[in-house]
């Protein structure tokens, strides 16, 4: 079975694709049921439907193909709850040749432009009084030819983004948080990137402009006489509503009736068509204030400016959503979320403080912190985190209201630097008919068939606690809900969900499960995706288990549940873990004679997930040395909201070869693979590796690439370098791009993640190279699996 075809179809990546029907047997498994999804994936063929869903009156499922349609009678069955609900007037004229794209087979996945007061969460209205009447016509029953007439047919305007809310409430906020701390050099960088981006934003958007150092100033983008700002102070925790109090703006009471009249009465928020010359102007006048009393830091309030910049949108917004977007190079030192003193002599945290508890601020910020994801979920607000230092800045502690509210985090080393230019860039990239290609404002809501029980949700969510019988009283992530609150989502955002099956008593062979999900456009109007799936109900010791696993997804979802057990817990007692659960496994679903080890076989269907799992053990999720607390919480974030793809890159990282003897091919993560004349292409998706061999880059030095006769090395190094930009282009954040050579200092980037067949233990001998470590190899690390496993 290709999953990844699979995925291509339906946006979701099974663990299990067919499921026992009884509990006892899902424990058997070992691996939970779960499913990798992804809402936003750009499926082919959606239907995009210029009028509200059709709900089961029960369940309230979105009618779907899997329905049961008694045409002369009007009435459906909804496959999840069994329950017949009558079509209203406006589906007079379906029938067997005449079907609505909701019902064709071929679209398991629909996407709706819901109406105003849907929108606006208002009472719901005809869903098809705007309709032709004869909407159905033309539907015969060719099912592709008509499926591809209808979508085309329901195309309500050129740009889809703008429906009947657009320029409503305006565009979506964004509020630019600077570091006046920063060096003048970096100040000036961060200041140039801002003001393009600014340029790039469309007419309707809101922005606001905070800066802080040891204080906080809000910059009043109305005042045109001169630049003006309310200052308040940095060491302070201020509550929501006493910094809106300073600052003379609230909450409208109603928040059904923000209009652009409330917009131009808050001096801070603007429209950039109204303001653009004014922040342009306040951002060019900032001025840097990062000197600082000798062995000592500069006094940084990076908390209170965020609290601040929360409390501002949360007087100004309702229903569209906004950014709060941090620009910092160092560590809070002052006030609410502060990290470090600033006594140079006091150093920043590191993982060993953690583990023997010895950083008494670590917990204090990091509380701070989920009180600011809380509110940013409240209100869909998003928080992004830029910090370009040499040093770490706080990201550990600030890693909550980022990774939660679906926002960027990005470490780079300066704001100069091309990471951080790209990056930020390509967050407002435009698309076409879409000038700000942004979603903000999202719920997710899984409607099953009886007996599946949702146990809980893994990535940038936050649990709606919507109480309902198909929630399990297991509790993984975000759960105790069976709907979820996402700030954003992009066309990447991926989020595993976990489940239960309740009973031993099923309704029939097959299950149903429905991914609903509504989220806005930014530029206005609320989108509706539906996606309905149905797989088998199996016995314990069918085959159809064995092939319908997915040891990709697995890989990627047992990923994410050693994350969330490694906030928790130390690195051993994870990887504890991780062996217990392989080893059953293997035991399970391995072919051995008992006691036997070099009886033990696993199908090509089960063969890479120990693999996956000798990886996942080395990989900087689970091994903290040698990674800062920032980079550990950077990397776990990235983990947790990734596709199945990338996730297994991170995890199990790709290796190319280069050579002479004809194109590039995959060669194994492996110390055998490092050779003197061939070019090694290194992905481990946070930093490419370009490796030259020790021949290779003598010949690069002595600059024979450029010389007459040795064309095929100059298009070798060409093409190696050319395949690793192009892998660092399409990502973001921005992998670090790194050329190395056989033997210098930063081979390291590549060596530590090679399987260490040889070691200064067992040389080979032959002159080839080794990596000095403890670590065990794969091939050892298998014969210890399988002796384990044929125990039983």
């Amino acid at each position: 079975m290709d999953f990844a075809e699979l995925e291509s179809i339906e946006g979701l990546r099974w663990s299990w694709n067919s499921w026992p029907s009884s509990p006892s047997a899902v424990a058997d498994l070992v691996i939970p049921l779960a499913v990798m999804y992804t809402p936003l994936s750009p499926l082919p063929d959606i239907p995009l439907l210029p009028y509200d869903p059709l709900h089961c009156v029960d369940c309230r499922a979105v009618i779907n193909p899997y329905a049961r349609v008694d045409y002369r009678s009007a009435v459906w069955v909804c496959p999840l709850c069994q329950r017949k609900n009558t079509f209203p007037r406006s589906y007079a004229g379906v029938g067997e040749n005449s079907l609505p794209a909701e019902l064709f087979p071929t679209y398991s996945t629909v996407e709706y432009n819901l109406s105003r007061q849907s929108s606006t969460g208002g009472p719901p209205a005809n869903p098809y009084s705007n309709s032709n009447p004869n909407f159905f016509s033309g539907f015969g029953s060719s099912q592709s030819s008509s499926g591809r007439s209808f979508s085309s047919s329901l195309s309500v305007s050129d740009n889809p983004g703008r429906s009947a809310t657009a320029g409503l409430d305006g565009g979506p906020a964004f509020v630019f948080v600077v570091d006046t701390c920063s060096p003048e050099d970096e100040l000036g960088a961060m200041k140039n990137e801002i003001s393009h981006v600014l340029a790039q934003l469309p007419e309707s958007s809101l922005v606001g402009l905070v800066s802080f150092g040891s204080m906080v100033a809000v910059h009043d983008l109305a005042f045109s006489d001169c630049s003006r700002a309310v200052i308040l102070s940095g060491e302070r925790d201020l509550p929501s509503d006493k910094i809106q109090e300073l600052l003379g703006v609230s909450h409208p009471r109603n928040s059904r009736s923000r209009t652009s009249q409330l917009v131009h009465a808050q001096p801070f928020v603007q429209r950039i068509s109204d303001c653009e010359f004014r922040i342009t102007t306040a951002i060019e006048e900032i001025a840097s204030s990062s000197l600082a009393l000798h062995g000592h830091r500069p006094q940084r309030a990076t908390g209170a400016a965020i609290s601040t910049s929360v409390a501002l949108l949360e007087a100004c917004l309702s229903h569209n959503g906004g950014r709060i977007m941090v620009f910092t190079s160092g560590p809070a030192t002052v006030g609410p979320g502060m990290v470090v003193e600033t006594d140079l002599s006091q150093a920043i945290r590191t993982h060993r403080d953690l583990i023997n508890g010895q950083a008494p601020l670590f917990s204090k910020a990091r509380s701070f912190y989920r009180e600011v994801a809380e509110r940013l979920s409240g209100r869909s607000i998003i928080l992004d985190l830029f910090a370009c230092s040499l040093d770490q800045v706080g990201a550990a502690e600030m890693r909550a209201p980022v990774e939660s509210s679906g926002g960027f985090m990005v470490l780079a080393e300066s704001f100069e630097s091309e990471q951080f230019r790209r990056c930020l860039r390509h967050i407002f990239r435009r698309e076409e008919n879409d000038p700000l290609n942004m979603n903000f404002d999202a719920t997710i809501e899984i409607i099953t068939t009886k007996d599946i029980k949702i146990s809980g949700a893994l990535g940038p969510c936050t649990t709606l606690k919507r109480k309902h019988s198909s929630v399990s009283g297991e509790k993984i992530g975000e759960s105790s809900t069976c709907s979820w609150k996402l700030c954003t989502l992009t066309s990447k955002t991926c989020i595993a969900f976990f489940f239960q099956v309740g009973s031993d008593d099923q309704l029939g062979p097959v299950f149903f499960i429905q991914f609903v999900t509504r989220y806005c456009h930014g530029l206005g109007g609320a989108r509706l995706r539906v996606t309905t799936v149905a797989r088998r109900w199996v016995s314990s010791q069918s085959p159809e288990i064995a092939a319908g696993f997915d040891q990709e997804a697995a890989a990627a979802v047992v990923a994410r549940l050693a994350v969330q057990r490694a906030e928790e817990c130390h690195a051993r007692d994870v990887i504890r873990w991780l062996d217990d659960m392989l080893i059953r496994f293997t035991s399970r679903f391995g072919d051995y004679i008992p006691e036997d080890p070099s009886s033990f076989r696993l199908s090509s269907g089960f063969s890479l997930y120990p693999q996956f799992m000798y990886y996942l053990r080395r990989s900087q999720f689970i091994d903290i040395f040698n990674s800062s607390p920032d980079e550990t919480a950077f990397f776990r974030l990235m983990l947790n909201r990734e596709r199945v793809v990338e996730s297994l890159i991170m995890i199990q990282p790709t290796l190319f070869q280069y050579s002479f003897d004809g194109p590039p091919i995959p060669v194994l993560l492996d110390i055998s693979s490092v050779s003197p004349d061939v070019i090694l292409l290194f992905d481990s998706y946070f930093y490419v590796v370009v490796h030259y061999g020790s021949k290779i880059a003598q010949w690069r030095k002595l600059g024979l690439d450029k010389e007459p006769g040795h064309e095929s090395l100059g298009k070798l190094l060409e093409a190696s370098e050319s395949d690793a930009e192009a892998l660092a282009a399409e990502r973001v954040p921005v992998p670090k791009l790194i050329k190395c050579e056989q033997y210098g200092s930063q081979a390291r980037f590549l060596l530590a993640k090679l399987n260490p067949s040889a070691t200064q233990k067992t040389r080979a001998g032959d002159g080839s190279d080794i990596i000095f470590t403890d670590d065990v190899s794969l091939q050892v690390f298998m014969e210890h699996l399988q002796a384990l496993a044929v125990q039983g």
